[in-house]
């Protein structure tokens, strides 16, 4: 018994002499800071779209369905800036494209590239929405807020959009200002971009992957064009669980790759193929940059040339093109001085010149006489 008692006050004095560890953090041990955003429905009722904006929107929506199912003989033609990162040098360009656009609107259905995030192999500026000061600031509210701005101001001109959707929660903002969008090479392979895709309500282009596969763009369609419940957000900004009716409207991209360009015959061919083979609408769009032209955007135009051999050889599956343009040629470095900027310059890939850019789209229009009369 007295061995107990020991015990037992040995036992307690050692536990009201017992200091606990400090509690361990294990969330957000590496986050630096966290700034709420405004919600979608916040900042699209702060920059609402018009009512003869969204009507635009809708029909040119529904053009694009009607060229991807073979229902409207003419050629879509994405063209214009990798990225936006100067609003001036962007409306220039699109009041520019406008009025060529409006001339060739009998064979061509011309959309302006209006890109706002860029996809970073390592690191880089990663486009207007995520840093649009271009000083590694970060202001997203303010990006977006400047990105829906001026896609407004681009459908007021008449000018259908196009863009690529890099971050999964970027449509809830600016959706409805979209006609046409496209996921990457790098995000192709996505669940979650293909789960996004099944949801969006403007047709899609899924590119082939970096290597230059076109099986992973094949794959992403199938799964685009099926029911999807996947994590989202609301309107309001509250987590979701969202489900999609799919995407009809989905197109391959093939921009060539690592392995070489992709946009000659036998590779078209074989994009049709597989497209058939996995029962999807086999919709090509041709990239004439990055791995077509091998990263040189002087080289665009004769590729662009190839593939219009083909359309006009009767390939009735290429129903879309794309090149990357600018007010002037080449690309630059972002200086540490702003105002260093050359004006009219991209800050991302380089880019065709205007004029030959006019070229190119007055060449392709008069190469389609023999098939749109």
């Amino acid at each position: 018994m007295c061995a107990i008692l020991t015990c037992c006050r040995l036992y307690k004095s050692r536990t009201n002499d017992f200091t606990p560890a400090p509690v361990q953090r294990v969330t957000d041990t590496r986050i630096v800071s966290s700034e709420p955003l405004p919600s979608p429905v916040e900042l699209t009722a702060e920059l609402p779209r018009t009512e003869k904006q969204i009507e635009f929107v809708a029909q040119a929506r529904q053009e694009i369905h009607r060229i991807i199912h073979g229902e409207d003989p003419r050629l879509i033609f994405v063209v214009g800036p990798c990225s936006i990162h100067d609003l001036k040098a962007g409306r220039e360009y699109a009041e520019k494209l406008k009025t060529v656009a409006d001339e060739l609107s009998d064979r061509l259905l011309i959309l302006m590239r209006v890109y706002f995030e860029k996809p970073r192999t390592t690191t880089g500026w990663k486009g207007l929405i995520m840093d649009p000061y271009l000083n590694g600031t970060y202001e997203i509210p303010t990006g977006l807020r400047i990105a829906r701005e001026f896609l407004g101001e681009v459908l007021d001109l008449g000018m259908p959009t196009a863009t690529e959707l890099l971050d999964p929660i970027t449509p809830q903002y600016i959706a409805d200002s979209l006609c046409w969008a496209a996921i990457g090479a790098r995000t192709v392979e996505s669940q979650t971009h293909r789960q996004m895709a099944s949801g969006l309500s403007m047709p899609v282009g899924f590119k082939n992957s970096t290597a230059g596969d076109c099986d992973v763009a094949v794959n992403a369609i199938v799964a685009a064009t099926q029911q999807q419940t996947f994590l989202g957000i609301t309107p309001e900004g509250r987590a979701s669980a969202v489900t999609t009716s799919g995407n009809p409207d989905c197109q391959i991209i093939l921009r060539g790759g690592s392995n070489g360009p992709n946009y000659a015959g036998e590779h078209v061919a074989d994009a049709v193929a597989k497209a058939e083979n996995a029962a999807v609408i086999p919709s090509l769009m041709i990239d004439c940059s990055h791995g077509n032209s091998s990263k040189d955007p002087e080289r665009q135009p004769a590729v662009l040339e190839d593939v219009m051999q083909q359309v006009t050889a009767g390939n009735r599956h290429i129903h879309s093109v794309m090149m990357e343009s600018n007010l002037k040629a080449g690309s630059q470095k972002v200086p540490a001085n702003l105002e260093e900027l050359e004006y009219g310059v991209s800050i991302t890939d380089g880019c065709l010149d205007w004029a030959a850019t006019e070229k190119a789209l007055r060449e392709t229009h008069a190469a389609l006489a023999s098939r749109i009369s």
